[in-house]
C-alpha cells in the first residue's frame, strides 16, 4: 500500500515539475505567433477545391493557434501546383508562418521525378480537411455520353500542367484503358478549365473534385452532366453509377497503377507546413488544426455551405507520404510512363 502511495506521490511531483516546462513552451509559441501573419499558400487559382478548403482553414485556424495570428490566403498557381511546393520548400521561412494547400499527388510525383530536388518527407502535415475523389465531367454540349465514347474518338481534356491530376489521369487511361484523350494544358485550375468547357475549348474537365461539385454544381449529380470516371479506390456512394479508373483498366499492371493514383485521395485537401519548423510550433499547429475541426462554428459553417469534411491527423498523412516513397521500383517505373510527358 505504501509502495502504491509512493508511486502516486512521485507521479504527482513529476507532473508538477513538467507542467511549468510545458507552459513555458506554450507561452513561447504564443509569443512567437502573436502579432504575426501566417500565410496559407494555395498551389492553384481561385475557385477550385484546393482554394475552397485552403480558405476554409484560413477562416478558422487562426483562432486556435496560440497567439492568434492573422491568417491569410496567397494563391500561387503554376507548374501544375508545384510552383507553390517549390516555394514552400526552398524560399518560404521555415518557422511555421507559411502553410500550404498543395497537390495531393505531391509524394507520388516527386517519387517518379526527383529533378526538383525536393524530399516530400521533409514537409509536415497539420491535418486533412477531406479525402478526395476527383471526377471527369463532360457537359452536354460536348456530345459525350459515356467513357466508351473516349475510346472511339479523340476527346480534349483540360489540365493545368503535365503534372496535374487531370493530365495524369488522362494519360493513364490512354495507356491502360484505351481512351483517346488529347490533353490541353496551361489552365490555372479547375475553375478555368470549367469555363473552357463551357466555351467549347475542351470537351472534358478531367479532375473536378466531388466536394466542389456538391457545393458549386450539385445538378451534375442529378444528370445535368456526364460523369465519365472517378478516381477513388471504390465507387463513392454519391457516384454509384460512375466507374472508377481501376475498373476501366484492361490489364493487371493498369489496375496497380490506377490503384496508386487513387490512393492520393487519402491525402486529399490537407494543410502542410515547410520543412524545419521547430517541434513545439509544429505540435501547436497540429493541435490547432484538430481543434478547428471540432470547433462548433467551423462545423456549423461547413454544414451551412454543404462543404464535405473528412478529417485526419498530420501524423497519419506523414505516414502515408513515407509509405508512398517505399513503392516497388517496377511500379514506380510504370507510374513514370503515365506521369511524365
Amino acid at each position: 500500500m505504501r509502495y502504491r502511495v509512493a508511486i502516486v506521490a512521485f507521479a504527482t511531483l513529476l507532473i508538477a515539475a513538467l507542467s511549468p516546462a510545458q507552459a513555458q513552451k506554450t507561452d513561447a509559441v504564443a509569443d512567437f505567433y502573436r502579432g504575426k501573419t501566417v500565410r496559407v499558400i494555395v498551389g492553384y487559382g481561385s475557385g477550385g477545391s484546393y482554394d475552397l478548403y485552403g480558405r476554409l482553414a484560413v477562416e478558422f485556424l487562426g483562432r486556435h493557434i496560440p497567439g492568434n495570428p492573422t491568417v491569410i490566403t496567397v494563391n500561387m498557381p503554376g507548374a501544375g501546383g508545384f510552383k507553390a511546393v517549390d516555394y514552400l520548400y526552398k524560399v518560404a521561412p521555415q518557422d511555421g508562418t507559411h502553410l500550404g494547400s498543395v497537390a495531393q499527388q505531391l509524394a507520388m510525383t516527386l517519387l517518379v521525378n526527383d529533378k526538383m530536388g525536393i524530399d516530400p518527407s521533409r514537409f509536415s502535415y497539420l491535418g486533412r480537411l477531406v479525402s478526395m475523389v476527383d471526377v471527369a465531367v463532360a457537359l452536354p454540349k460536348s456530345g459525350i455520353k459515356s467513357f466508351e465514347d473516349t475510346r472511339k474518338r479523340e476527346v480534349t481534356v483540360g489540365a493545368g500542367q503535365a503534372t496535374s491530376t487531370s493530365a495524369i489521369y488522362a494519360r493513364a487511361l490512354n495507356v491502360y484503358a484505351g481512351s483517346r484523350f488529347k490533353i490541353i494544358t496551361g489552365y490555372s485550375g479547375t475553375a478555368e478549365i470549367l469555363l473552357a468547357a463551357e466555351r467549347g475549348e475542351v470537351d472534358v474537365n478531367g479532375g473536378e473534385s466531388l466536394p466542389t461539385i456538391v457545393v458549386q454544381n450539385p445538378e451534375w449529380l442529378q444528370g445535368k452532366a456526364v460523369l465519365l470516371f472517378q478516381s477513388g479506390l471504390k465507387r463513392h456512394a454519391q457516384l454509384s453509377k460512375v466507374p472508377t479508373m481501376t475498373e476501366l483498366a484492361t490489364s493487371e499492371e493498369g489496375k496497380r497503377v490506377m490503384g496508386v493514383l487513387a490512393g492520393t485521395a487519402e491525402i486529399g485537401r490537407a494543410i502542410l507546413t515547410t520543412p524545419g519548423v521547430p517541434a513545439e510550433r509544429l505540435a501547436a499547429l497540429r493541435t490547432a488544426f484538430q481543434a478547428m475541426l471540432k470547433d462548433p462554428e467551423f462545423i456549423a459553417a461547413t454544414q451551412k455551405r454543404k462543404v464535405m469534411i473528412d478529417g485526419a491527423t498530420g501524423e497519419h498523412l506523414d505516414a502515408t507520404t513515407r509509405n508512398t516513397m517505399k513503392l516497388p521500383k517496377d511500379l514506380v517505373a510504370a507510374l513514370g510512363r503515365v506521369m511524365q510527358k
